[in-house]
């Protein structure tokens, strides 16, 4: 009973904050200026055209989503003339790649602020580009690639719930997680079911009918955690400002069922450190597959670097 009241306390405090803030609304709830002058600080954007020039890189896209006009945009810069392409609900424009793009991309709902960029002759506003993204390969395919590696921020295949008789009601950071979980994984996982058809179907075609078809084969690879990311999270919300913190256990963000929500607030060392740690590993179970899909001999299997040399 006392936790159910300190949770609606907390619900009814952040309520008071809404009507505080009437006057002024913020534009999202958190502010993202240092990742703006990290950014400035770290990116040498003209090494981009350097390797474009120099053929070291073909093209490189950035994803955002417009709310200003409700469409998906794929921003392009590339080494040669690529023709812009629109699909449904999907526009692709040739831009200079800028730091502003890379903050529009990165841009969670209701988390960051969204981002104003020109789209020809006029403004419009950008959040994260996995909103709306109904074929995220796509960009990819459209610029070329013939092989495309894909590393995924969540389990394809989740193992099956344990039968639970007493199944709580999903708190409300369980159902923001949720809904953030169809925003950002759905898609993938999707496109990559749609292009292992799409394959499928092309290798029943002769030479012949191959040539009269766009498609092609496109060979990929998907890397995903082998663990999921609210459970590593759920161990770091601790490591959160105590602000944030307050905040998240309202609305039950700090446990376990709800920490899916935590983990797209969580950018501390300890949490980061361990998906690091994730990557490496799982890459590493599947370094047969990589070393295939890069055409990489056996000699290169000697020259795999341990994480620590890896990441001093």
């Amino acid at each position: 009973m006392i936790r159910s009241g300190a949770k609606w306390l907390s619900l009814l405090s952040f309520g008071w904050l809404l009507r505080k803030w009437h006057a002024s609304p913020p534009n999202a709830l958190l502010d993202n200026t240092p990742l703006v002058t990290l950014l400035h600080r770290l990116l040498d954007l003209p090494r981009l055209d350097h390797a474009l020039a120099s053929g070291a890189l073909q093209a490189l896209a950035v994803t955002a989503s417009s709310y200003t006009e409700g469409r998906h945009l794929t921003f392009y810069q590339a080494a040669h003339s690529i023709e812009p392409w629109q699909r449904m609900q999907r526009v692709a424009m040739p831009a200079q790649i800028s730091v502003e793009h890379l903050l529009a991309s990165s841009a969670i709902p209701l988390i960051f602020p969204a981002v104003p960029i020109y789209c020809g002759h006029k403004g419009e506003y950008f959040g994260d580009g996995s909103m709306r993204q109904l074929a995220p390969i796509s960009p990819a395919i459209h610029l070329g690639a013939n092989k495309i590696l894909v590393v995924g921020a969540g389990r394809l295949m989740e193992p099956p719930a344990k039968a639970d008789r007493t199944v709580p009601y999903p708190s409300l950071a369980q159902i923001a997680g949720h809904a953030m979980s169809s925003i950002f994984l759905d898609g993938l996982a999707v496109d990559i079911e749609r292009l292992q058809r799409i394959n499928q179907t092309l290798s029943l075609l002769t030479a012949e009918q191959l040539k009269k078809t766009p498609l092609r084969p496109i060979e990929t690879l998907m890397i995903s955690p082998s663990e999921r990311l609210d459970e590593i999270a759920s161990r770091h919300v601790g490591s959160l400002p105590l602000p944030v913190r307050a905040l998240l256990a309202g609305i039950g963000a700090t446990e376990i069922r709800g920490a899916a929500l935590a983990s797209y607030l969580l950018f501390e060392s300890s949490y980061t450190g361990e998906l690091i740690s994730l990557g490496w590993s799982d890459t590493l179970r599947r370094k047969e597959d990589v070393l295939a899909f890069f055409g990489l001999g056996s000699a290169a299997k000697s020259r795999i670097p341990t994480e620590s040399e890896a990441f001093g």
